[in-house]
């Protein structure tokens, strides 16, 4: 098996290596629109009709022809047109038709003159103001073409896309299957929450924090629990991981310490292409192939759990769903308002909170203590502050990148 690389490698290298070898997943099954919410659509969608599939009035008001307008004397009302209920009848010449937001225009109708534009005189109607032909009327397919892509594959479908696909009639949609995830953290140190910690043990963030991030992805989650610090337990779960799985991202075992047999049992069962990141925090992260699966090892601090995870296990994951468009919102450029201290070396990852300041400005300031083990950063902050690799620290009011939280760090 290949062994582990020993140089630190950005983190543009390492996410053009990892995505550079997956290929999406194609197995998908049709489901009603209700249960496909959160999940990611298989195919392209067509639309099988126009939308408005036809003319319709955009105002209450009245459908008028040009000629009778031009007149300018008052005209009758020869009936009335609402949404479901057209008007059909003859239209004699000289007369308007009350029609109501949404109507079907009558044939020969050339605008419709909204209410507020006219004057009741008897039982007619004098028209107010300039009528331009055209005028308050929404065209048939004016919104949506029949035969057009209203929907890219790779979709993640949900408030904005099903009402819209309700809207052409569609009452099924092909999506692509939840991934399939196995997660496991390693080390004789952790405790499930809700249990005594015995002397020196803490408690298991970093399996509970990525459980929720996979839930909020759709992923199928297969949770095998803490595993100790034995060779042969650890060798069991990763075969099960494996077997179960699309992907299997362990947490923690992954650093240089006598006891971390993660990257051990790696080199035994599969091909590993790199463990070290040129990032602060999350350098010690691994990625590679098991048999069936692909592989994703955590550091075991809990900020450096989250980090790569969102930064790069995010994306692998949106890439094995054929997921359009970027995973990770764009970066912008703004102030600090405070010192962030940093030495050259890696690319760091401090928490900030963006926000205006007296002068409406966008400016970043710090969540306070950056360290991989504060994981009471995340709940303070709304984005990332993203320092150069050479860079040193940075004084109040110089210019620095940020990158806002996408949903999956949100509430």
């Amino acid at each position: 098996m290949e062994a582990f690389t020993s140089g630190l490698i950005s983190l543009d290298d390492a996410l053009s290596n990892m995505l550079s070898r997956i290929t999406p997943i194609d197995e998908s099954e049709l489901l009603p629109l209700p249960q496909a919410a959160g999940r990611i659509n298989a195919s392209p969608v067509i639309s099988p009709m126009a939308v408005p599939p036809f003319d319709n009035s955009a105002m209450d008001g009245y459908a008028v022809r040009m000629a009778d307008v031009q007149s300018g004397t008052p005209l009758t009302v020869a009936g009335k047109a609402f949404a479901g209920s057209p008007f059909n009848d003859d239209w004699p010449a000289g007369s308007c038709i009350r029609i109501m937001t949404g109507a079907p225009i009558p044939a020969g109708c050339e605008a419709v003159v909204m209410q507020e534009q006219t004057e009741q005189q008897g039982d007619a109607v004098v028209i107010t103001a300039e009528v331009s032909a055209g005028q308050n009327i929404r065209r048939a397919g004016e919104d949506i073409r029949q035969g057009s892509e209203v929907l890219t594959a790779g979709v993640r479908l949900g408030a904005a896309e099903l009402p819209l696909l309700a809207s052409l009639g569609i009452a099924s949609v092909q999506v692509l299957r939840p991934l399939r995830v196995a997660i496991f953290s390693t080390g004789d140190e952790l405790q499930s929450p809700g249990q005594p910690l015995a002397a020196g043990q803490i408690y298991d963030t970093n399996r509970f924090a990525v459980h929720l991030m996979l839930n909020k992805l759709g992923c199928e989650v297969i949770d095998l629990g803490i595993i100790r610090d034995d060779r042969d337990a650890l060798r069991a779960a990763f075969h099960e991981a494996d077997a179960r799985a699309d992907v299997v991202i362990s947490s923690g075992g992954v650093s240089v310490g006598e006891a971390d047999y993660t990257k051990q049992m790696l080199e035994e069962l599969g091909e590993v292409t790199f463990w070290k990141l040129a990032i602060k925090p999350g350098k010690p992260f691994a990625f590679g192939r098991l048999q069936n699966s692909w592989f994703c090892g955590l550091p075991g601090n809990p900020v450096s759990a989250m980090l790569t995870f969102y930064q790069l296990v995010q994306p692998l994951l949106a890439k094995l769903t054929g997921q359009s468009g970027p995973a990770l919102p764009p970066r912008q450029r703004v102030r600090s308002a405070d010192v962030l201290k940093k030495s050259p070396g890696r690319l760091d990852f401090q928490r900030g909170l963006l926000l205006r300041n007296a002068q409406g400005e966008l400016e970043v300031k710090s969540t306070g203590h950056q360290g991989s083990h504060v994981f009471s950063s995340w709940h303070q902050a709304n984005c990332f502050i993203v320092l150069e690799r050479e860079r040193g620290t940075v004084q109040p009011g110089e210019w620095v990148e940020i990158e806002p939280f996408n949903a999956l760090l949100e509430g």
